[in-house]
């Protein structure tokens, strides 16, 4: 089978992979840089006379397709080889009224007319350059990063096969792979085998959305029918340096964010247990009705663990629900060295967690785990009966449609299932350990060094880490509000040049009192010392003249 070349892409032969270097200009006559077909070549194989229309399922259409799919292939390669080449950039960066514009044949305005499969292929490829490699080993930016091959291979195969998660008649194999994995995972977490339930949704917000709405329904199953005119005014807890979507469920939800009270934190950013009973009895005497009580296992941006133990007492004593939202630290299950972190979690009445951030499986896939068994069927079944019939001759029991409140649902669990597969617990295990082990050599790396400062001194629990860089020119100057805002916009200004040059990519953000710092997180286990070397100084190169 002979191939198209793209400019600069790398081939997948049967026997070996190999580079293939091309020019990067556009051949004469092609819009985005495909070659023509050469002499003697079968125009019936040129890509750039055939549509979309001319695959499968159409007659005859066995031999394009596999063409077709053959050029993809060699498009997604390239990226994934290019992703895991440090000399490679992480971003091509172009500000959206360039890429609005267009760019070297690139253009994002939809047609009248069809558009020829090379055309496809080239606007493939662009989208992918104008992108960010989320799987370099440089890239900071995000909890979610890595690209894990295993993972991606279960995203191809459940693309290729295009059901949905409602029924078992269309869905057999994954709704029996999503039993086994929450199965596993509510086990981790140290529930009896008589208890769990649970679900895996669009992303962690979903997640404790899910929470926070069956926790509701457990309390007052009347809400259901009757909405909130019938139920008293309610309140929920969540500490300060929660995630955002507590606050935002509590509104999608009808309750509204002010019946989110937020807790205060000691120093390092875990939630204050005593602060916890102090702020329920202070809504119980204005008249609200506490709840539910979100507690987090690794906070956004410090990597913090709430007490989930001391939590729990208290939840105990005034008969509240406990949710843990473990999507960032939930992975810490799976190491020996780290789990005991999240002691106490046995005890939640629900558990967040994503296996698409510290596990590294591809984007999303994430888990609503709760204990008390068959609360999401009540809660949220509305039996549709054009797919949820009684009378069918398998055991209706694996139609968990009627669980959720959404009726399609992606397929999320596949490339976990075959990632576990893959790697096992102890390679999960031995993942996660990687992962923190790069966090304590920049945390040390960070404790050398004049021209950086440690948002805290002691040694990170997670693999978030918190740091100022210091040019010269504040370098030595005495602390203050005026210090404090020159030290504010230096991040900002060291990102923008780093989004510029493309070579590694770090985020930042301010919180309480802190103005502006970097934060760093690891979840690619691709990543080297080097790499974490090489970020400190590409930083202070960046920042030297600010």
């Amino acid at each position: 089978m002979e191939y198209l070349k793209l400019p600069g892409e790398i081939r997948v032969e049967d026997k070996e992979d190999r580079i293939m270097s091309g020019s990067n200009k556009p051949s004469s006559g092609q819009k985005g840089g495909l070659e023509p077909p050469g002499p003697g070549e079968n125009p019936h194989t040129d890509l750039s006379r055939v549509y979309s229309k001319d695959l499968l399922p159409t007659a005859g259409g066995e031999s394009l397709t596999c063409k077709f799919f053959q050029e993809l292939v060699n498009i997604l390669m390239d990226y994934i080889f290019k992703s895991n080449e440090r000399s490679s950039k992480i971003l091509d960066f172009h500000h959206p009224h360039q890429l609005k514009e267009g760019l070297e044949g690139f253009s994002l305005d939809l047609p009248d007319h069809p558009e020829p499969l090379e055309q496809i292929l080239v606007d493939c490829r662009d989208t992918l350059k104008y992108g960010v490699k989320t799987g370099h080993p440089r890239f900071f930016n995000q909890l979610s990063s890595g690209l894990d091959l295993v993972g991606l291979a279960g995203q191809w195969l459940t693309s290729t096969a295009n059901t949905n998660m409602f029924t078992y008649e269309v869905s057999p194999v994954f709704l029996l792979m999503e039993e086994v994995l929450l199965k596993k995972m509510q086990s981790i977490v140290g529930w009896c085998e008589e208890e769990g339930d649970g679900i895996f949704c669009p992303g962690g917000a979903v997640s404790n959305l899910y929470s926070l709405l069956v926790a509701r329904y457990d309390f007052y199953p009347e809400v259901k029918t009757k909405g909130m005119c019938a139920l008293p005014r309610l309140a929920l807890f969540t500490s300060e340096h929660s995630h955002y979507s507590v606050r935002k469920a509590a509104a999608v939800l009808g309750m509204g964010s002010d019946s989110v009270q937020v807790v205060p934190c000691d120093e390092r950013g875990k939630m204050i247990s005593r602060e916890l009973d102090s702020s329920i009895a202070e809504a119980k005497a204005k008249g609200l009705v506490p709840f539910y009580v979100n507690a987090t296992a690794g906070t956004t941006v410090y990597g913090a663990f709430d007490p989930l133990t001391a939590i729990a007492d208290v939840c105990d004593r005034h008969k509240l629900w406990l949710h843990v939202d473990a999507a960032w630290g939930g992975g810490l299950l799976m190491s020996r060295r780290h789990q005991g972190k999240l002691q106490g979690i046995e005890r939640a009445s629900s558990v967040t967690w994503n296996p698409h951030k510290l596990m590294g499986a591809p984007l999303q896939c994430s888990a609503i785990l709760i204990k008390k068994r068959g609360l999401l069927q009540e809660c949220n079944q509305l039996c549709a009966e054009y797919l949820f019939q009684s009378d069918k001759h398998y055991d209706i029991s694996y139609d968990t449609g009627d669980k959720t409140i959404q009726c399609g649902r992606h397929v999320d669990v596949f490339k976990l299932w075959l990632m576990w597969k893959a790697k096992g617990s102890e390679g999960f295990g031995s993942q996660v350990n990687k992962c923190l082990e790069n966090a304590e050599y920049l945390f040390k790396q960070l404790q050398r060094r004049a021209d950086f400062k440690l948002v805290f001194e002691s040694k990170p629990e997670h693999s978030n880490v918190c740091f100022w860089y210091l040019p010269p020119s504040l370098r030595g100057l005495p602390p203050g509000p005026d210090t404090n805002r020159r030290l504010h916009e230096v991040a900002p200004q060291i990102k923008a040049k780093m989004m510029e040059e493309g070579t590694t990519l770090i985020g930042y953000q301010p919180l309480g009192s802190n103005v502006n710092f970097f934060r760093c997180v690891f979840s690619n286990p691709a990543t080297q010392h080097e790499d974490v070397d090489f970020l400190l100084e590409e930083i202070a190169r960046l920042g030297s003249n600010l």
